[in-house]
């Protein structure tokens, strides 16, 4: 800011200097040895005398107050701050000597201190025309707007009130002088604003209209760039807090508030604050650190969000719940485009076809010096990109975080980005929690490794079907109102061991873009009382905040019926179930269940589940295609593989049959020569009496001899 561009500063910083000039020649008109050059440094008895005989005060005439023209920033600040016209001249007093180094010597003589090159409290008001003892020294109480807002500091706080010197803060000085660089506190807890260009425009003008405290829950919506949007439409900057790195150190949280809210109040921002569930530490240091700066933020507009409801615990102030709902299908579309164009522009990549990019044509055919490769268009069918992920649920940060990587590994290629690669650089989004309680699973089949019948086909189909559409359908369209019920799909794979269950739910998330995680029960199940829900809310809450699906294996071991209390075990057995049914019931993520006996499940557990997949034994042409699918096409075979009989005669599991396969190319490995019908046989025979079962003449049949040397 220059002269020019704040003339009101300046010209009330004249009328300061006037003021010093006139106090400077009353104390040399009192003064009977004015160029004394040790003023300052001691006192003699006819001073003392002199003192004590004459009144106090500079005598500088009050003046009348002062009011900065409208617009200008002094204006600005005093609407800001709530700050008098006094106020303002309290401030450019204390200001001076950082804008002009004389105004130091001579407040170190009206201090009678040379060492001393601040105004004090008693020599800020006397330059305003007032008296030590007038009821305007309360305008520099703790609780005034120039104190209490952080544009003065009071220092030295051992000395009286009126020697304790005035200072004005570093960040305020250069805020005035024009510079928008936030205070350098803030480095590394102030996050990048990202706006939603894309926010409906009734929902920011809603949160916009909302001032004060105001909680954004957020139901698969981008709660943060509604936030931004909101206040940039209100004329306000947005300050993004990093939840994580703000109790880095928590003995510096209230000063680090304080610095905050001067920001704020200063540059006219309104704070961002989300998502509350990332911020450290257990709920009382949360609480706390909420409690710390919605109190020193409180005037300030301030948008928390996260996705659970406010605790109003919290704050002393109640705020405003707004909803954000999860976007449509068209207005996502819109999201993707924007990031991944802001992206490709980062990269430095273009929108031009990739006609003959990086090829030489026909006519030039031959050797091509190096050189860079023409851009491709990085963005391709975007509606199908935003298709492929529909079923996730993504902040603004994730969102473009996401971009970039699909477009950075696309350009690798010089290609357009397609499905696989937003898929990819979305679950690189899911964060870490989830892996320290269930075993991740990155999907490596699909849906034409799956050889089910036509029924538990269209159940899977139904499956995916539900997860990619569950926002418009359940939160567009309320298809699932009330009872504090969440939008998550729960699906349940029933069937004998090894006939598919795991391998579909690993297809269905590799259909979803999604990471399969699988559920260890050994770290769940806890002998004393009340751990296992609280390992399985920890497992719930997690996977609640990634982009997965979460699948129990062997679910009846802790989805089992409720059963006749007879006991202590039974109630708390029945307390588990009960807590399960409740938690189900309110999950978010998408869920599958599988067990071997669908019976021990409880009825009310098959009441809140969406798809129901039964998995039988596969019939002898299935068990004929998944020979030939787990043999693969790499394995040479011998001529009298007949894989026909071993299909018609032998009732083995998916899971099964996948086992003969390996130990038979095990084999076929040692003998150095292509698979051999007799090396099958001998790998079923195995999988026989590991599994429990006779060999009988009537299965093995002409093969008999060799299953029993097997």
């Amino acid at each position: 800011m220059t002269h020019t561009e704040e003339p009101a500063l300046w010209t009330r910083l004249g009328a300061v200097e006037r003021r010093v000039r006139e106090a400077v020649a009353v104390r040399r008109d009192a003064d009977p040895d004015p160029d004394d050059p040790y003023r300052g440094q001691y006192l003699t008895p006819e001073a003392a005398a002199r003192i004590l005989d004459e009144p106090g005060g500079l005598d500088v005439p009050a003046r009348e107050p002062w009011q900065p023209p409208d617009g200008s920033g002094l204006d600005t600040l005093a609407r800001r701050f709530g700050l008098s016209p006094l106020d303002l001249d309290l401030l450019l007093v204390a200001l001076a000597p950082d804008l002009d180094a004389r105004f130091e010597r001579l407040y170190g003589y009206l201090n009678d201190d040379l060492t001393r090159r601040r105004p004090t409290v008693g020599l800020a008001l006397e330059l305003c025309g007032l008296g030590g003892a007038s009821p305007a020294r309360f305008r520099l109480a703790p609780g005034a707007p120039l104190i209490a807002g952080g544009l003065l500091e009071i220092t030295e706080p051992e000395r009286p009130p009126l020697s304790r010197v005035l200072t004005v803060p570093d960040r305020v000085t250069a805020h005035l002088l024009g510079d928008p660089t936030p205070d350098a506190r803030l480095t590394g807890v102030l996050g990048e604003v990202l706006e939603d260009p894309t926010a409906e425009p009734v929902e920011v003008r809603r949160a916009a209209a909302a001032a004060g405290l105001v909680h954004l829950r957020s139901r698969g919506g981008d709660a943060e760039g509604l936030a931004v949007a909101a206040l940039r439409t209100a004329g306000r900057d947005p300050l993004v807090l990093d939840p994580a790195a703000l109790t880095r150190r928590p003995s510096d949280l209230p000063a680090l508030a304080r610095v905050l809210a001067l920001e704020a109040r200063l540059t006219g921002a309104g704070v961002v604050l989300g998502p509350l569930a990332a911020l450290p530490g257990e709920p009382g240091e949360r609480s706390r650190t909420l409690r710390t700066l919605c109190t020193e933020l409180r005037g300030i507009p301030l948008y928390t969000h996260d996705a659970t409801p406010w605790d109003p615990t919290w704050a002393p102030d109640t705020p405003v719940t707004l909803t954000v709902p999860p976007p449509a299908p068209e207005r996502q579309a819109a999201r993707w485009h924007h990031a991944l164009t802001r992206a490709a522009q980062a990269a430095g990549t273009s929108h031009r076809p990739a006609d003959d990019a990086g090829s030489p044509s026909p006519a030039t055919a031959g050797p091509v010096a190096p050189g860079p490769r023409r851009p491709v268009d990085p963005l391709g069918d975007v509606e199908a990109l935003a298709r492929a992920v529909a079923a996730h649920r993504l902040d603004a940060g994730q969102l473009r975080r996401a971009a970039d990587v699909a477009v950075r590994t696309a350009a690798l290629d010089g290609r357009p980005v397609g499905p696989d690669d937003l898929r990819g650089a979305v679950r690189a989004q899911n964060g870490a929690g989830l892996d320290r309680l269930a075993r991740r699973v990155e999907p490596g089949v699909g849906w034409d490794d799956l050889v089910l019948p036509p029924t538990t086909h269209r159940r899977l189909r139904e499956l995916a079907l539900r997860a990619r559409h569950r926002e418009q359908v359940l939160g567009q369209w309320g298809m699932r109102p009330g009872g504090g019920r969440g939008r998550g799909v729960i699906a349940l794979f029933a069937g004998e061991s090894g006939t598919g269950k795991t391998m579909s739910a690993e297809v269905v998330a590799a259909d979803l873009g999604m990471d399969l995680y699988v559920v260890d029960l050994s770290t769940v199940v806890d002998k004393y009382v009340g751990e296992t829900e609280k390992n399985l809310e920890r497992i719930f809450t997690e996977a609640s905040a990634v982009n997965a699906v979460l699948l129990f294996d062997e679910a009846d071991a802790i989805f089992g019926k409720r059963s006749e209390v007879k006991d202590a075990h039974d109630r708390h057995a029945n307390i588990e179930s009960a807590y399960l049914l409740q938690r189900m019931e309110s999950f978010d993520g998408i869920a599958v269940l599988t067990t071997n006996l669908r019976a021990n499940l409880d009825e009310a557990f098959t009441r809140r589940l969406d798809v129901v997949a039964d998995f039988p034994m596969p019939d002898a042409g299935q068990r004929l295609a998944l020979w030939d699918r787990c043999l693969g096409d790499r394995l040479p075979r011998s001529d009298d593989l007949d894989l026909a009989f071993c299909a018609d005669r032998f009732e083995l599991a998916g899971g099964s049959i996948r086992a003969c396969a390996v130990t038979a190319a095990y084999l076929a490995a040692e003998s150095g020569k292509p698979l051999t019908m007799r090396q099958t046989v001998t790998a079923i025979a195995q999988e026989y009496r590991k599994l429990g079962r006779l060999l009988l003449e009537s299965e093995f049949g002409p093969y008999t001899a060799e299953a029993a040397g097997a």
